[in-house]
């Protein structure tokens, strides 16, 4: 099993379909209906998509436990982990991994 964590507060990891591109299209228009930027948050501090971020993490896994087999992550046929980004802007981002289990 190898559980990920992201160290962020503006950003979240997701398993999602990994195979029409739209669909990642369709959850960046859904997410932006769900926060959208704009100057009604009192947390603004670093930019008018600081607290939509948030917002977005907030619904969002910052963590997955994912399960390996023979050195391989077990995902669905369609499935794909990703770093969402909630910010307009890139940002660096640190995702810790622990493998936990027995080898051989």
């Amino acid at each position: 099993m190898v559980n990920l964590f992201i160290r962020h507060t503006s950003a979240s990891l997701l398993i999602q379909e990994n195979a029409d591109p739209d669909v990642q299209r369709d959850l960046i228009d859904a997410l932006r209906l769900l926060a959208p930027e704009g100057g009604h948050y009192r947390h603004d501090s670093e930019g008018p998509d600081d607290m939509p971020a948030h917002i977005k993490a907030m619904v969002m896994p910052v963590s997955l436990a994912v399960p390996v087999l023979e050195g391989r992550v077990r995902l669905g046929t369609w499935q794909g982990i990703y770093v969402v980004e909630h910010r307009a802007r890139p940002h660096t981002r640190e995702v810790a991994l622990q493998f936990l289990g027995s080898v051989g």
